[in-house]
């Protein structure tokens, strides 16, 4: 008897947490492409308790990004310049991002992924011209933030850098950048 409500229990908890995920996520609608992440996520992703919890939604939210494509097809074609990139294929990865934004050029993760990968060939200011895309496409993409802050502290563009590295953070508290913050007396660099 106590052997079988055990092994009731273990049913029912993963299927309450998912019920539970559901309903708070608003995930038990079918994403819809050109969809950008509901504000919920990014509201749970502040309110996170901890980093274990913060990189549950942060997935979340990317997964959102990358399904957001006008398209089935862009979105694979942005998943396998994703896949190419993971194997420093860049030209090979450039072609899919390139093709994809001829075809929806309002779509923010094409522009985000595209911009990693000019920063991966040691191109920065055609990485920041992508960046500044995305975010007028998606001002909250915490991503393309904390990259571009990376890019301008590289540059020695030290407060330029902190104040994107501050917007990241203010979007994504357990953000691994958080830790490239220094204090606003020590910025030091030059600003162009």
């Amino acid at each position: 008897m106590q052997a079988s409500a055990t092994l009731q229990s273990r049913r029912i908890l993963p299927t309450a947490a998912l019920l539970l995920c559901l309903v708070f996520f608003g995930t038990a609608r079918p994403a819809h492409a050109g969809d950008l992440p509901d504000q919920r996520l990014f509201d749970a992703l502040l309110s996170s308790k901890s980093e274990m919890e913060a990189r549950i939604v942060e997935a979340e939210i990317w997964e959102s990004w990358i399904a957001a494509a006008p398209s089935a097809d862009l979105e694979a074609k942005v998943r396998s310049a994703m896949s190419k990139r993971r194997v420093a294929d860049y030209e090979g990865a450039l072609m899919e991002l390139n093709s994809a934004l001829e075809t929806a050029p309002d779509y923010a993760e094409a522009w985000n992924q595209r911009a990693f990968i000019h920063y991966l060939q040691g191109k920065p200011d055609r990485s920041l011209e992508d960046i500044e895309r995305v975010l007028e496409l998606e001002p909250r993409h915490f991503g393309a933030l904390s990259g571009k802050g990376r890019i301008l502290m590289e540059q020695g563009r030290v407060r330029l850098g902190q104040q994107a590295l501050r917007e990241a953070v203010a979007l994504h508290p357990f953000i691994p950048e958080r830790f490239l913050l220094i204090r606003e007396q020590e910025e030091k660099g030059i600003d162009l």
